[in-house]
Parts: C-alpha cells; sequence; structure tokens
C-alpha cells in the first residue's frame, strides 16, 4: 500500500492509520487479539477505496496520474521488457535525458521503445527535467524511428510528461520543429506503432511521440492538447481552476474513446496503478501485446494507410 495519500483519500488514510496502529497493538508480545476488528477495518476500507475510485471526476484521476508514486518508463523497462540496450544522442546536439530510447525484447519479439521518463527522487528528477523533453529529445525519437523502419521493428512508445520543456534554450533549439518532425515521422512509418500514455500526456510534447496506428490509455491517465492549469490560465485567466478545466476539457479514457482519440483503455487495479505497480504493468504487457498482434502481417502501405484513417476518424462522429 502507498503511504502517499491524495486529498480526496483522506478517509482511506484515516483508516489505514488506525489499522496500523492496530496491527502494531497486537502484534506486541502478549497483546490482546483484536483480529475481528482489524478485518473489519480492513474491509471497511477497501470497500470505500473501491466506491471512490468507482467514480473518479477529470481532476481527481489528474492526481491519481500525477501520483508521485505511480510507474514510470523506467519501472515498465525493468519490469515488461529484457534485453533493454538504451541509444543517446540525436546526432545533432546532443541527449535529452527526459526521453529515454533504445532496443529491448518484448514477448519473444525484438521492439523499439521510447517514452519520458520523469525520475522519482529530486536527483533523477532533475537529471530527467521532469519529464519535460528538448528539442534533441524528439529528434532522438525520430532517430529510433528510422531505425526501426530500416531493421523492420515494431515501436512502442510510453508518453508522460506535463508538455515539452518551454525555456529559452528549447525554443532556440526548435522545439515545435522537432515536435512537428517526430509527430510527421509517427504518421510515415511502415511498421506497427503502438502507444500507451501512463500518465500525463499533455501537448505536442505527448503526441510528438504518439502519432501511432493504436494509442491505449492506463485507466488512470490523462491525455489532451493542454494541462488543466494551462487551460484554465488562458480560458479562465485564473490557474485556481484547473478544476473547473479538467471537467469541461474531457481528458479522461472514456471520454477520449468516445471521440476516438484513443483505441483502448488498460484497466488499473483498485486504487490506482501505484497501489499495485506489477499487476498494472502486466495488464499494460497483455494490452501492448494484444495490439501488436493485431497489426501483424500488414504491409507499410496498409499500416500508413490505417494510421491516417485512424487519425482522420477522431471526432467525427460527434459534429
Amino acid at each position: 500500500m502507498s503511504t502517499t495519500y491524495l486529498d480526496f483519500e483522506k478517509p482511506i488514510a484515516e483508516l489505514d492509520a488506525k489499522i496500523a496502529e492496530l496491527e502494531a497493538i497486537s502484534g506486541q508480545k502478549g497483546g490482546p487479539s483484536i483480529k475481528d476488528e482489524l478485518n473489519k477495518l480492513k474491509a471497511k476500507s477497501t470497500k470505500q477505496l473501491k466506491d471512490i475510485y468507482s467514480d473518479l471526476s477529470a481532476w481527481r484521476k489528474t492526481q491519481v496520474a500525477r501520483h508521485p508514486d505511480r510507474p514510470h518508463l523506467s519501472d515498465y523497462i525493468a519490469t515488461i521488457f529484457e534485453d533493454f540496450e538504451e541509444l543517446a544522442g540525436d546526432r545533432l546536439f546532443g541527449n535529452d535525458e527526459a526521453i529515454i530510447g533504445g532496443l529491448a525484447r518484448f514477448k519473444g519479439r525484438s521492439v523499439v521503445i521510447m517514452g519520458h521518463e520523469k525520475g522519482r527522487t529530486t536527483e533523477k528528477r532533475l537529471k530527467h527535467n521532469f519529464g519535460m523533453a528538448h528539442p534533441e529529445g524528439y529528434r532522438k525519437a525520430v532517430r529510433l524511428m528510422d531505425m526501426a523502419e530500416k531493421f523492420n521493428l515494431p515501436v512502442l512508445s510510453f508518453p508522460d510528461t506535463a508538455g515539452a520543456y518551454p525555456g529559452k534554450g528549447g525554443e532556440e533549439r526548435g522545439q515545435a520543429e522537432a515536435i512537428a518532425r517526430g509527430t510527421q515521422r509517427g504518421l510515415s512509418l511502415g511498421v506497427p506503432f503502438v502507444t500507451l500514455i501512463i500518465g500525463e500526456g499533455m501537448s505536442g510534447g505527448a503526441i510528438g511521440i504518439a502519432a501511432a496506428n493504436t494509442v491505449l490509455m492506463m485507466e488512470h491517465a490523462i491525455y489532451s492538447v493542454i494541462s488543466p492549469e494551462g487551460c484554465a490560465s488562458i480560458l479562465y485567466r485564473d490557474p485556481a481552476k484547473a478544476r473547473d478545466a479538467a471537467d469541461a476539457m474531457k481528458i479522461t479514457g472514456p471520454d477520449l474513446l468516445k471521440t476516438k482519440v484513443i483505441d483502448g483503455i488498460v484497466k488499473e487495479p483498485v486504487g490506482g496503478a501505484h497501489r499495485d505497480p506489477q499487476r498494472a504493468m502486466a495488464a499494460a504487457a497483455k494490452a501492448l501485446d494484444s495490439a501488436l498482434k493485431d497489426l501483424e502481417g500488414l504491409s507499410p502501405q496498409e499500416l500508413r494507410r490505417q494510421r491516417r484513417d485512424r487519425f482522420y476518424a477522431i471526432g467525427r462522429e460527434i459534429l
């Protein structure tokens, strides 16, 4: 169980604290037997967790997507892939640590993988720039996609970013152009391309590595052209209205599935992926494997046509 509770999980936190206290008492030598009381409290905590997570608002899902204990790309690499070999640098400027990519084995097949890494500790977060990539990150992604097509390897990508790096250095080195090149290269790939949004999929920072044949989302991930805070700042002139913006933007899986922005949702354990990372990543691996199997056997022309038709279909049924 995670020890980091979100603000709406306060009732669960209080129950879990009481459970921990009673377990400590019962564990003492000669301590009272309170097994029945503990079982009742655990059942109550589990029920509350299910009730709360059965109907999360968009803003609460945003909080879950940003949970500090949520599995990151490095966790997925270590858990569901084998023989990962990182490939660094864009061969133009340098290596961007916010986007990690390379070769790996997945379910018996060789694949190219890439995605955003936010980092978990302060040191790692600074190293990976909180998952906000510079232009060289997207140029590295293009280089990886070029290599994938050359050697006929499927591509798997894992967006998890609040957005591309918005600073002066990024603009000087062509941030918008680099993201556009990444998007264009994804659309033109002649090999299967599957994306799984594992946390935040915000703005061009996400789509630069997500122009795929199949786009999947973890149940409590979010996907949008801008963060709720950014939207609130622009539309309401008040970042504090991020909660209202999140609800209006339709950034969660069910809404995005209706508009065909995504193709599927990967269920997470009750309480979010951070409560049972291994189970969440196992479900992700199963979904990715199924998506790749659906694309196997298609020619490069068929893959490009399918990808083109997929993106043209977005939002058509709601007009």
